[in-house]
């Protein structure tokens, strides 16, 4: 039987890899005027252990060399290879079949008939049939140890994201990491040291990034039309009671989470795009942030009223709050709110807002307000009110990002939206090429350190935390991502 969250947590290892919770995060300061996390560890309501240290910013070990401009020698094909053929990992080697220059090269699961089904597809589709490798918690690891792979995209649940990812680096491949990276700030060290120390790109699969929307506030921004920034807000409302108890998907790991942890258990969706928008680690950075939670309601009363599974969960204890909120202070001052609720009766939506002097979006649904309408040639009066819905499709127009005019003919039958073939064919290109991703190590690591970064304010009475400089200090000569074509 696949071992569960909570008894990973308990282990001191993962696959000979991953470290537990309980392990030390290493040495370091906290950023000035923010009070550092205690010397003493933090227990949970959840019986986790929060080690003392966790916002400290580690130094470079010698010898390693940054990634943040790692280049690569450019290839003709990108071989890739997938470790988890689930619903997701399913998905994205479906849009990997659309690009040209991508090859499947060998499929992994623990679950044999799926990693066979996803073989079988791609021979259908009139690609090389994929080796089939599973049937083992392990089998995994000759999968990353195979020399004919350049790519290895990990889509498991999110304890093994660590693990997997630091074996293919240490192998000599690039580790496309499903969300979030990982769990632990200690792994977040963990996959930034092997990155630099391997000099392979470990890149986050965040596909909210390369939404429609997304990229183009992103453009609004490089454009200069937004101004200065200064506050943004997002996060990750999506009801997912029923998917939380489905025991045959993601729900067979993922409640446990919400048995262990309160704090922000799925950041990335809503703060990748926002990182990138304000510059996060080019130029700026995550300082320190607080965080609380609403009390832990709705999976409760779900459970009861639905009995899912036979009742086989009733005895199950959940700690999470319903909903959590954190700020988010960066080094230029700026700040962000962060939220996530997967529990309340409520649509779906990412918040997507970001405000500077020169204007404001939101979105859900999308709307623009400018400081000063007229001066982009449009009718709408002035900022006390969102651009009518013809102005919004005039800027729409003149700032749809490229990258998306680009390729949403070939993305419109993808997942979510098209984003998630934009992602792939952006990241996959990026390799082919030799060119350094969108996003690189530091940011798998900045974006997924708020899961135990959250959950130690919250146990601490929403106290301030510093956020670890996983650049280590070259954030402050990085200019942020430019207008990707």
């Amino acid at each position: 039987m696949q071992p569960t969250r909570r008894d990973l947590l308990k282990t001191s290892t993962l696959a000979g890899l991953g470290a537990s919770i309980m392990a030390a995060t290493g040495c370091g300061t906290a950023g000035a005027g923010v009070r550092a996390p205690a010397d003493t560890a933090t227990t949970t309501a959840g019986g986790i252990v929060l080690p003392a240290g966790l916002g400290a910013t580690r130094p470079r070990p010698a010898g390693q060399q940054p990634v943040h401009a790692l280049t690569t020698k450019p290839l003709d094909k990108v071989r890739i290879a997938a470790i988890g053929c689930g619903g997701r990992g399913s998905s994205l080697m479906q849009d990997c079949l659309g690009i040209e220059f991508a090859e499947l090269v060998a499929v992994c699961d623990l679950r044999l008939e799926r990693a066979t089904a996803m073989a079988e597809r791609v021979a259908k589709a009139g690609r090389p049939k994929p080796a089939v490798i599973g049937g083992s918690e392990d089998a995994w690891e000759a999968l990353c140890a195979r020399d004919d792979i350049d790519v290895i995209y990990i889509a498991t649940p999110w304890h093994w994201h660590a693990p997997m990812a630091l074996r293919a680096m240490e192998h000599g491949k690039h580790a496309f990491v499903e969300v979030a990276a990982t769990v632990t700030v200690a792994d977040c060290w963990r996959l930034v040291d092997a990155s630099e120390r391997n000099q392979r790109h470990c890149v986050m699969l965040e596909n909210c990034c390369y939404g429609e929307n997304e990229l183009f506030v992103l453009n609004l921004v490089r454009q200069g039309v937004l101004g200065e920034l200064n506050h943004a807000e997002c996060g990750y409302i999506h009801d997912l009671r029923g998917l939380l108890f489905d025991l045959g998907g993601e729900g067979g790991w993922r409640r446990e989470f919400h048995r262990e942890y309160d704090g922000n258990l799925y950041p990335t969706h809503g703060l990748g795009p926002v990182a990138q928008y304000l510059g996060i680690n080019r130029g700026d950075r995550f300082a320190h942030l607080v965080s609380m939670s609403s009390p832990q309601r709705g999976l409760g009363a779900w459970r009861a009223a639905h009995h899912p599974n036979g009742g086989q969960q009733d005895g199950e204890t959940y700690v999470c709050g319903d909903m959590n909120t954190t700020m988010v202070k960066t080094a230029l001052g700026r700040t962000i709110m962060v939220q996530h609720d997967v529990i309340s009766p409520r649509p779906y939506s990412r918040i997507n807002a970001l405000s500077g002097t020169g204007g404001t979006f939101f979105d859900y649904p999308a709307r623009l307000a400018l400081n000063d309408p007229k001066a982009h040639g449009l009718a709408s009066e002035g900022s006390h009110a969102w651009l009518s819905d013809q102005d919004l499709a005039t800027m729409r127009a003149k700032y749809t990002h490229p990258l998306w005019r680009r390729l949403q003919d070939r993305a419109k039958d993808s997942g979510h939206g098209g984003m998630d073939f934009v992602m792939n064919w952006r990241h996959l290109d990026c390799i082919r090429s030799g060119q350094t991703p969108d996003s690189v190590v530091y940011d798998a690591a900045a974006w997924s350190s708020l899961i135990e970064l959250t959950s130690w304010s919250v146990a601490n009475g929403s106290m301030p935390i510093t956020v670890p400089d996983f650049t280590r200090g070259l954030w402050q000569g990085l200019q942020p991502l430019g207008i990707v074509v």
